[in-house]
């Protein structure tokens, strides 16, 4: 097994190789607005850390949010482009449970929330890092901070809303290591991995105008 993971849910560009049984090499670089640009030079930095080749590649793991549309879908198309080229599977993970199984807590309940931009969180309540307890949802904080009270939170929406989440603790991002890690046990365990659709949550924030006008000749 050798699995190529990204993700580009979040303002973290991040790759990683993972063998089955560790990660072999990981990159990552937090800047929200140039995930197109950084993660096909992150991919080869890690197969050159590595020593190896696309080819070698057995499986694509990619993050499916949720996440802001323009982000999520640079690593979406690129996951399918490369699994479509190789004739390998292409393997989604929701990205708030590679934070969760990045921040290594044995006992819940605790919380995963990112930041979802418009003053609002990506959020999912988890019994254990490996173990999600609710749906992802997107909600203002204030709108959910009885749900919340007193558990601790991993994540950047965490970390931006303390009155909310005043028990807020790293990760910040996720690292596509804990990703290909998740996938790579779950994969050994024989479970059945989501496709790698994405999981917006709501609409893009680009809308055709109103009353917009057709201007081409009848």
């Amino acid at each position: 097994m050798l699995l190529l993971a990204l993700d580009t849910a979040t303002p973290a560009v991040t790759v990683a190789l993972h063998d089955g049984t560790d990660v072999v090499a990981s990159s990552s670089q937090v800047d929200a607005r140039r995930h197109g640009e950084l993660l096909l030079p992150a991919v080869d930095r890690v197969l050159a850390e590595a020593g190896l080749k696309l080819d070698a590649v057995t499986g694509i793991v990619v993050g499916i949010g949720p996440g802001p549309y323009t982000g999520l879908r640079v690593g979406l198309m690129t996951a399918d482009t490369f699994g479509l080229a190789l004739g390998v599977p292409v393997h989604g993970v929701c990205t708030l449970d590679g934070l969760a199984y990045a921040a290594d807590i044995e006992e819940g309940p605790f919380v995963v929330a990112t930041d979802a931009r418009r003053k609002e969180v990506y959020w999912a309540r988890y019994a254990d890092s490996r173990t999600r307890l609710t749906d992802p949802a997107v909600d203002r904080p204030a709108e959910i901070a009885e749900q919340v009270a007193g558990l601790p939170a991993v994540g950047a929406g965490a970390l931006l809303y303390p009155d909310t989440f005043p028990v807020a603790r790293e990760p910040e991002h996720v690292c596509a290591a804990a990703l290909a890690a998740l996938a790579a046990e779950r994969l050994a365990a024989g479970a059945e991995l989501p496709a790698p659709r994405p999981l917006y949550l709501r609409r893009p924030d680009a809308q055709v105008p109103k009353n917009y006008k057709v201007v081409t000749p009848k």
